[in-house]
């Protein structure tokens, strides 16, 4: 049976060396993006990953392309909720579009692409769910209440789902990056980007490719790993 895997996000950045690393894996891999089509074409061109457009903060539209990508590719074994956004900014000053744009894109989105899929691996006794949170969601951060909350959350979903698909074959795993290089860290102000680096004690940012590799250990040989959060931040914070 071919073995598909969607990654949501996952034509930049992080979402994109997840997607190669679970192509490079055999896997045959959608990945989601949600508005630069000229940037998701040129990914499909240079990889051979299909890209499939829509909305992770819609559930029916989640549900529809979740029943296109099987179409297409056949039955969903692996899930990746990569895709997040930010819209920073002092919570007394946070605008409720601040507000539930990010939870809306970064925690809504669990529901709206995992409920999809769920049922399917459910009935067939297999799936392996990846959820990307950050080191933010664990520690919190100035600036980004919104976005911490949605990231925290991300780990009380993957805690609760764990124990509910445990029996049925499905692990439901964490992934929580720290500091990582991607266009969006590398667009930082200077200033800003140095002290980030200076708080790492490895001296420096993570790779998308050290995120990636985790990712593929989680879906190809989790073992008796399921519920768990992986921190990868350079020793940054270092969770209890």
């Amino acid at each position: 049976m071919t073995k598909v895997a969607v990654v949501t996000g996952g034509s930049r950045g992080i979402g994109a060396a997840i997607s190669i690393a679970l192509r490079d894996a055999g896997y045959q891999v959608a990945a989601n993006y949600g508005g630069n089509d000229e940037a998701a074409a040129a990914f499909t061109q240079a990889t051979g990953i299909a890209t499939y457009k829509f909305d992770v903060g819609d559930y029916e539209a989640c549900a529809a392309a979740m029943a296109q990508i099987e179409a297409d590719l056949g039955p969903i074994s692996v899930l990746v909720n990569n895709a997040g956004i930010t819209k920073d900014g002092f919570f007394h000053k946070m605008s409720p579009e601040q507000w539930r744009s990010v939870i809306n894109v970064d925690l809504d989105s669990l529901f709206n692409c995992t409920r999809p899929v769920i049922n399917g691996m459910r009935e067939r006794g297999y799936g392996r769910i990846i959820n990307i949170s950050s080191i933010n969601g664990q520690k919190g951060q100035v600036g980004q209440v919104n976005y911490s909350s949605a990231k925290a959350g991300v780990i009380g979903f993957t805690k609760a789902l764990a124990q509910e698909g445990a029996a049925k074959g499905i692990t439901v795993n964490c992934v929580a990056p720290g500091y990582i290089a991607t266009e969006m860290v590398s667009a930082m102000n200077p200033e800003a980007l140095a002290k980030v680096k200076a708080g790492i004690p490895c001296g420096r940012l993570g790779e998308s490719e050290e995120i990636a590799r985790a990712v593929v250990f989680l879906v190809e040989d989790p073992g008796f790993i399921n519920g768990s959060t992986l921190t990868i931040n350079g020793a940054q914070y270092i969770a209890g």
